[in-house]
């Protein structure tokens, strides 16, 4: 009995490697056993709105973007471009680089860069950095999540943290 089963279970497996394999060959982006993927956004207009920015900085400014993140830089003690708000970041860097800062109970302000494309473009232009969260504490740009992260662990951040206001310690 336990061969008669075994030998089922082989052929089920088989069976299922084949089907896996037609469905893999016939694909046009499978390619000399490797898988190709393709890294463009359509631009159709009929892309999801979920994606789609929801609310630019406020044009009413007579600001450049330049200037707003210069300004939101100089004037917090703590200012995190990320993706979401502390309240509900919008993707796990954000999240992990939120909850390490609120260990310290500082004040912590925010912009959320997926409302605005072109913010995101200057906040990279102004740090020289490529990727989100980006944090900056009193004026100087620390780092991303995984920074935050390991200046926690060492003992660092609470030196960095240790005379923003907020701070019960």
């Amino acid at each position: 009995m336990a061969a008669s089963l075994s030998s089922r279970l082989m052929k089920g497996i088989a069976s299922l490697q084949a089907v896996r394999s037609s469905r893999l060959t016939s694909a046009s982006a499978y390619q000399n056993g490797m898988m190709r993927y393709s890294s463009t956004v359509p631009s159709d207009s009929d892309t999801h709105d979920d994606f789609k920015p929801t609310q630019k900085v406020p044009a009413d400014s007579t600001d450049s973007l330049k200037d707003i993140v210069e300004n939101d830089v100089k004037d917090n003690a703590v200012m995190i471009y990320m993706k979401g708000v502390p309240e509900a970041p919008q993707c796990g860097f954000s999240s992990l680089a939120v909850r390490v800062l609120q260990q310290y109970n500082v004040p912590i302000s925010s912009r959320n860069i997926l409302e605005d494309p072109e913010l995101k473009n200057a906040v990279k232009s102004f740090s020289h950095w490529p990727t989100f969260p980006q944090i900056f504490i009193k004026g100087e740009f620390i780092g991303g999540s995984d920074i935050i992260l390991n200046m926690h662990k060492e003992g660092e951040l609470e030196q960095k943290l240790k005379d923003v206001s907020g701070n019960q310690e």
